[in-house]
């Protein structure tokens, strides 16, 4: 049944994103506001199909600790989903992503016209310089910028491997970083089709101030997610 109940998620969602894509393109040549409401209304779309499709429910705890306006986040990426709920509970999010996604139809034309940083990650130093750049500019215009520490997803119980990229932001940004734990890739992992009925989490964590050292900074953050994401991987008791 898990099988059977996957793979029709799976079609959902490859079928809503021409739906939203394809359907709702005019939206590209709108004001900011409607193609994010584009975005915005896909990825509920896609929560709506995981429920009912899947059996799996996304909850969103420590609402209170969640930032309005400008903001710097830093989420564990543990699958793709973690790169479509944020779009349901933030305001204006504006993903760090990698350079090769922007060609794609539709969805790098969406990513593009948001104003999404896109970073050529073979550039090293000359991409980091221009990651900060293009997040200085999004963050003067009050968007929610999300980053992965770690750069790409990382299966359940991987070592972690924090970047540099996140500790750049941080500083010159001179801005609280709010981390996001979750669980998400106990049911929709990093690999495969199969989708695990159950909740996925994400949980919005205090923020850490403005102003630490790079070393002290990095070793909090990395502290702070994974001890509140492997929290979520407990079995309820």
């Amino acid at each position: 049944m898990t099988t059977i109940r996957s793979l029709t998620f799976v079609l959902w969602l490859y079928l809503s994103m021409v739906i939203f894509a394809v359907g709702l393109s005019p939206a590209l040549l709108m004001p900011h506001g409607v193609a994010m409401g584009v975005i915005k209304a896909w990825s509920r779309f896609v929560l709506f199909g995981l429920r009912w499709i899947a059996g799996v429910k996304v909850e969103v705890r420590g609402l209170e600790h969640r930032p309005t306006g400008a903001a710097l986040l830093a989420c564990k990426h543990q699958g793709m989903l973690d790169v479509i709920a944020p779009f349901a509970f933030l305001d204006d999010a504006c993903f760090i992503m990698k350079k090769e996604l922007m060609p794609l139809p539709f969805f790098g034309w969406f990513a593009w016209k948001t104003k999404m940083i896109a970073v050529d990650r073979s550039a090293h130093s000359k991409a980091l310089k221009d990651m900060v750049r293009q997040a200085r500019a999004r963050h003067a215009e009050g968007r929610q910028i999300l980053i992965f520490p770690e750069g790409t997803r990382s299966e359940i119980g991987a070592v972690p491997d924090y970047k540099p990229g996140i500790a750049a932001l941080y500083r010159d940004l001179d801005s609280p970083c709010w981390p996001i734990a979750t669980n998400s890739g106990v049911h929709w992992p990093a690999h495969g089709f199969k989708r695990y009925p159950g909740a996925i989490i994400f949980e919005f964590l205090p923020p850490i101030p403005a102003g630490l050292k790079r070393a002290e900074f990095m070793a909090e953050l990395e502290s702070r997610i994974e001890t509140a994401s492997t929290a979520l991987l407990a079995p309820k008791t």
